[in-house]
């Protein structure tokens, strides 16, 4: 982006309501003896939105980043017909993120996790000199890799064995990219613990997930492409939720657009979903709970290993904390379903049969939810939905494709020594 100048932006904390300013890399505010997300506050209250040939950064007014990267590609947001007619609804919009070229989306990892990793990577100050470390369950992972492949980023992944199909790329990636994974059996949790030991080196920067401001509003594009489309608020919103950071994302989004003042003052009511049997925020919101129930270790395993949208088993979400996934539901009315593998396929395939093209696992959870609702009345055939298609294309984009694999260059037991992971993993970088 031509004289692209950093946004300005100052940060304020959830639980307390302290607004300071941003030392670089802030993840907490190290005032606030709660468990609290910070949020950023920028200075631009009406949002100026560029073209698409600045693909997600023609939402920079609301990106707490210094630089511009190459290669992003914004969310398309589209008005559904096909879809809309057989669910009964007069004012479905999808928001795409994904690889769909017949209508503009051209995510190449075909996930709106790009959305995500060209905000956190454009708030990295380029000579910091340090790691980004990265855990993943596999479509972040998958698009942070391209990200940092291509602007010569230095990063570590960590990702469950089980799930390193997902890592799949065009070419060869840059030698920047370092990959280590846990053992068979583990999960996106033991892929967290796995990162979090590396990180007792200051060599290593944590990217932060739900805490980082840059993932979040990243996320939140979705929402800014799909009311700058429509012209309004949507009355609801539905996305699938492994964390829940993208429907936390969702809601401060729009609160801003609130304050932007052009487009409405509603708030969408949050619909997110788990895939059954992995439900610990379920349980805990139908319990009327702030708190996740207990989930055993090996329990949670199996569950993770049982679901087929294997991106949404994350077993510490931001759930409970000030600003939380358990807020945002509270303040926009919202719910959480649940949704059966058998549930989310039926999904996936009326998806393709009406719009044309593939979606991810978790996109088909999101759309179970929402025909599961207008079949139950709480979703009525005039509302305005915004459809958060979080993943999709792949199928479109492997045609013809021969992908290249990204294997681990280390594979740690699930309960592995401290000393001996920092070792070896600080060894990649020498």
């Amino acid at each position: 982006m031509e004289n692209f100048k950093a946004t300005r932006y100052q940060l304020k904390t959830i639980a307390g309501g302290r607004v300071f300013n941003d030392g670089g890399w802030v993840l907490d505010d190290p005032q606030c003896e709660l468990p609290s997300l910070v949020r950023a506050l920028y200075e631009k209250k009406q949002l100026d939105t560029k073209d698409l040939s600045y693909g997600i950064y023609r939402f920079a007014d609301w990106l707490p980043i210094n630089r511009c990267l190459k290669g992003s590609c914004a969310p398309i947001t589209y008005k559904s017909e096909k879809l809309a007619q057989k669910l009964g609804l007069e004012n479905l919009y999808i928001t795409f993120n994904g690889y769909f070229p017949k209508i503009g989306a051209t995510m190449n990892t075909c996930s709106f996790k790009e959305t995500e990793a060209y905000s956190v990577c454009g708030r990295l100050d380029a000579q910091s000199g340090k790691v980004l470390v990265v855990a993943s369950a596999g479509n972040t992972a998958r698009a942070f890799a391209k990200v940092c492949s291509e602007n010569n980023i230095p990063l570590l992944l960590s990702v469950p064995e089980d799930n390193l199909s997902a890592l799949w790329f065009d070419a060869p990636l840059n030698d920047c990219v370092k990959l280590i994974s846990c053992c068979k059996g583990g999960d996106y949790f033991d892929a967290i613990h796995l990162s979090n030991l590396v990180l007792k080196s200051d060599r290593f920067l944590a990217e932060g997930g739900a805490k980082n401001i840059a993932r979040r509003d990243g996320m939140g594009t979705t929402v800014l492409s799909a009311v700058t489309f429509i012209g309004q608020i949507p009355d609801f919103y539905f996305q699938a939720v492994g964390s829940g950071t993208g429907a936390i994302a969702a809601w401060e989004a729009n609160l801003r657009l609130i304050e932007d003042g052009r487009f409405g003052n509603k708030k969408m009511r949050l619909m997110v979903s788990q895939n059954n049997p992995f439900l610990p925020m379920y349980t805990a919101w139908k319990a009327g709970s702030r708190a996740l129930p207990d989930y055993d270790d090996g329990v949670a395993r199996r569950d993770a290993e049982t679901i087929l949208a294997k991106v949404l088993s994350n077993r510490k979400p931001p759930y409970g904390l000030a600003g939380g996934l358990f807020d945002a539901l509270k303040d926009t009315d919202g719910d959480i379903l649940k949704v059966t593998n058998a549930q989310l396929e039926a999904a996936q395939q009326l998806f393709e049969q009406t719009e044309g093209v593939d979606i991810h696992p978790a996109a088909g959870v999101a759309l179970h939810s929402l025909i599961e609702s207008v079949q139950n009345g709480t979703v009525k055939p005039q509302d305005t939905v915004m459809l958060n298609i979080t993943g999709g294309g792949e199928k479109l984009y492997k045609q013809n494709r021969q992908p290249w694999m990204l294997k681990p260059q280390l594979v740690f037991p699930l309960d592995p020594d401290p000393d001996v992971v920092l070792d070896k993993v600080s060894a990649l970088f020498a």
